[in-house]
């Protein structure tokens, strides 16, 4: 790390990370920790097209957007080594969780219109916060426990999904969680270590790339659940042989 380089954008006023600054490009701090955002833009990208294309309900289109915005902060946090910018990444984060806690847990509310309003306001009240004060530790702290709190709802789908190939999406979404963790947690404990290689692995890029594919498998794995929820007859599918969608049959009634 390089703290308080200045270049295109000015001296550094974010977090940094283990790649060095503007390295590769006088506009981009951090060439591979921003480049490699691209897959999770691509994977949101064709999520959109099929739930646009079958008809999901909006949810879903707005949950992959969601997921396109969080990949664009990246960038552009990444890039710039910006405070603004790093908020501009982090509050998304805060509210792509919300929505997912909305689509696991509303199909049991009993009161349909309360849970979008408190996630709402919750979401509205954090980007103030988030925008006046600044708090590293309590952010990621905050962020895990939303995690957290959606983790019990995701294994009772998992429990009660019987189709083998929806499993393996569960799965490959515990398995990049699992990896990207590790890569995440290597640049930023092991940073000074690492720095001394001859080859720097660049371990937060790695981490947008598994989280790339994570989200991706996430969202496709609740699209499968929910298409069951509805009578959809849904099914995983691959497109080109390699990336898992699902598949849809509304009855005609729908």
């Amino acid at each position: 790390m390089e703290n308080g380089l200045s270049s295109f954008w000015g001296p550094v006023t974010s977090t940094e990370w283990c790649e060095k600054n503007y390295v590769h490009s006088s506009y981009i701090a951090e060439f591979f920790n921003t480049i490699s955002n691209v897959p999770g833009i691509l994977f949101a990208l064709i999520g959109l097209i099929n739930a646009l294309r079958q008809r999901f309900e909006k949810r879903f289109t707005v949950l992959h957007i969601s997921n396109m915005i969080l990949a664009i902060g990246s960038m552009l946090y990444h890039a710039t080594l910006q405070r603004m910018q790093q908020q501009g990444d982090e509050t998304p984060m805060v509210w792509e969780m919300l929505l997912y806690f909305y689509i696991l847990y509303s199909p049991d509310w009993h009161y349909r219109s309360t849970m979008p309003t408190f996630l709402f306001f919750y979401g509205a009240g954090f980007a103030v916060v988030h925008a006046l004060f600044r708090f590293e530790i309590g952010f990621k702290v905050h962020y895990v426990i939303l995690c957290l709190l959606c983790v019990p709802r995701m294994y009772k789908y998992y429990i009660f999904t019987k189709d083998v190939s929806a499993k393996r999406l569960a799965k490959l979404y515990v398995a990049t969680l699992f990896l990207g963790s590790i890569c995440w947690l290597s640049d930023r404990v092991l940073c000074e270590e690492i720095s001394g290689w001859y080859f720097n692995p660049q371990g937060h890029a790695l981490w947008h790339v598994f989280m790339g594919f994570n989200s991706y498998s996430a969202n496709t794995f609740l699209m499968f659940c929910r298409a069951q929820q509805r009578g959809w007859d849904p099914k995983v599918v691959h497109f080109l042989g390699l990336i898992p969608y699902v598949k849809i049959q509304k009855p005609k009634s729908q």
